[in-house]
C-alpha cells in the first residue's frame, strides 16, 4: 500500500491519484473504452445483457481511481455512449446511468474510504448497484411488459459477467496500481 505524505500526516493510499494529469489521461481511456465496447457489441450482435461491457471499465475506475473517478466514469459513460451511438436506449437511460454511477462509486468509496479488499468492494458495488437499477426502472416505468419477466431478462443474464468483474477486475485493478506505482 502506497503512503503519501502531507505534512505531519502520512495517508495510506489504497487508489491511485484521482486529479493528476496522467490519472485523468487514463480515467478518460477508459470512458472511451465503456463507450467503444457496448457499440462493438451492438454492431457484432454480441449479447450485451451476458456480457455488460460498460460495466467493466466503470468497475475498474473506482477500483483504480478511487470513488471520484469511478463515480465520474459511470456518470459520464453511458451518456457518452447515447449520445455518440444512441445506446442505451433513452428509456433505460436513467436507469443505466444510476447503475453505473453507483458501482463506481460504491467500489472506490470501499476501497478509499473503508478499505476493504477489492474482491469485496466489487461485489458489494454490484449489489448496490442493481438495487439502484431496479429502483430506476420501477420509478421510471421504463417496461414496457411485466417486472417479472424484465427482471428475469435483464438481470439474470448479467450474473456470468458479475462472477467475472468480481474475480477478475480486482487482480486488473491491482496489477495497474503496482506498475504505475513503480514507474
Amino acid at each position: 500500500m502506497s503512503s503519501q505524505s502531507h505534512g505531519a500526516i502520512s495517508i495510506n493510499r489504497t487508489t491511485l491519484t484521482f486529479w493528476s494529469t496522467r490519472s485523468l489521461a487514463f480515467q478518460a481511456m477508459l470512458i472511451a473504452l465503456a463507450v467503444i465496447l457496448p457499440a462493438i457489441a451492438h454492431l457484432t450482435n454480441a449479447p450485451v445483457r451476458i456480457l455488460l461491457p460498460m460495466h467493466w471499465p466503470v468497475i475498474l475506475a473506482g477500483l483504480v481511481y478511487g470513488w471520484r473517478g469511478g463515480a465520474l466514469a459511470g456518470l459520464l459513460s453511458p451518456l457518452v455512449s447515447y449520445l455518440v451511438s444512441g445506446m442505451p436506449l433513452p428509456a433505460i437511460l436513467p436507469a443505466m446511468t444510476a447503475e453505473l454511477c453507483v458501482y463506481g462509486l460504491i467500489t472506490g468509496l470501499m476501497r478509499e474510504t473503508l478499505k476493504l479488499n477489492r474482491f469485496l468492494s466489487v461485489a458489494f458495488a454490484l449489489i448496490i448497484g442493481r438495487i439502484v437499477f431496479v429502483f430506476f426502472v420501477f420509478l421510471g416505468s421504463a417496461v414496457e411488459h411485466s417486472y417479472g419477466q424484465y427482471f428475469g431478462e435483464a438481470l439474470i443474464p448479467g450474473i456470468a459477467a458479475g462472477t467475472g468483474q468480481i474475480i477478475l477486475l480486482p487482480l486488473i485493478s491491482a496489477w495497474w496500481i503496482n506498475k504505475s506505482r513503480n514507474n
